[in-house]
């Protein structure tokens, strides 16, 4: 490993670790508690993530948008393939009750590409960055949330009725539509899709609104790890084989088999770099928020959350090294 590639491990986990740690700090100390982390976690999603994305997404050349579509397939197939089939193996082979399987797939499929993604990504790729923390967003949002939702939604309502016959999945459908429509009002949603629009249409923005729009922005990294370290502290995790396993496929499986795909598509080293350093990401915290919601496997999906951190700061830089080997 060359200095220059050691450096650069160095300056894209380094902060992961510090702000996580002061987050972890601050729920010792009292300082924040789970509450206030939701609340940090809210502005992020509402307001800075949605910001960061956008004046990124302007800030990418149209050409670099427009050969993007060999990544956003690989991001497809890692996050929404796999959680189909993850999902079916866990429902109809292994017999895992309907809303454990859904958050089971989520928790290993689930990246947390929108928070880590920011200041791990921007410190390796700059403003191209933007695009598979972008994609990485929109099938989450889009696709794997509103998913998970309705697959827990109908066990819980299912559970509910048993005595009044099947839930039907006409109510099902509908609820579909109903959180496909919600997520597209999100502004984390709509606002990577403006930008994406602005820019193949040729349409920028005046620079000085553009950094205008950066100075929140730029906070979305640096308040979602700390948020994370609160939650982290904030719960009482406990490594077992479950979690393991759960932890392996999310740091390594998964980001192997995109390298894999990327190989034996012969598709370019940046691409490839992108797509597989995007997958390297742990699980998002959005999948604790869907235990506790829903008083599924609490502990043991706060323990992803917490050994996958903690140890995506070494899958996280084999990953760099690798792909920049």
């Amino acid at each position: 490993m060359t200095t220059a590639l050691f450096l650069t491990i160095i300056n894209a986990i380094l902060p992961i670790l510090i702000t996580l740690g002061l987050g972890y700090v601050a729920a010792w100390r009292r300082d924040f508690d789970s509450q206030q982390a939701s609340i940090l976690i809210r502005l992020v999603m509402l307001y800075a993530l949605p910001l960061a994305l956008f004046t990124s997404i302007l800030s990418t050349p149209r050409a670099h948008i427009l050969s993007a579509g060999p990544l956003a397939g690989l991001i497809l197939m890692a996050m929404l393939g796999v959680y189909v089939v993850l999902f079916c193996l866990l429902r109809w082979v292994m017999k895992r009750r309907q809303s454990e399987a859904a958050l089971i797939a989520m928790t290993i499929t689930g990246p947390s590409v929108p928070f880590i993604g920011i200041p791990v990504l921007g410190q390796l790729f700059g403003p191209s960055s933007a695009v598979p923390i972008s994609v990485g967003s929109l099938v989450m949002n889009l696709c794997q949330i509103p998913l998970t939702l309705i697959l827990m939604n109908h066990d819980q309502q299912r559970q509910q009725s048993q005595h009044e016959g099947p839930y039907s999945w006409h109510t099902t459908m509908r609820e579909l539509g109903g959180h496909l429509l919600h997520s597209c009002k999100e502004p984390v949603v709509w606002a990577p899709m403006l930008a994406f629009l602005l820019v193949l249409l040729g349409i920028g923005l005046p620079v000085s609104l553009t950094h205008a729009f950066q100075l929140l922005g730029h906070a979305t990294g640096g308040t979602a790890l700390f948020a994370s370290g609160v939650v982290l502290y904030a719960r009482q995790v406990r490594l077992s084989l479950s979690v393991g396993l759960m932890v392996l496929g999310r740091n390594f499986l998964i980001p192997l088999g995109v390298c894999a795909l990327a190989f034996a598509g012969h598709l370019p080293t940046l691409t490839m770099q992108e797509g597989v350093l995007a997958m390297a990401m742990p699980s998002a915290a959005i999948n604790v928020i869907l235990a506790m919601r829903y008083h599924i496997m609490e502990r043991e999906i706060a323990s992803v959350l917490f050994f996958g951190t903690v140890s995506a700061i070494f899958s996280l830089a084999f990953f760099i090294w690798m792909t920049h080997s």
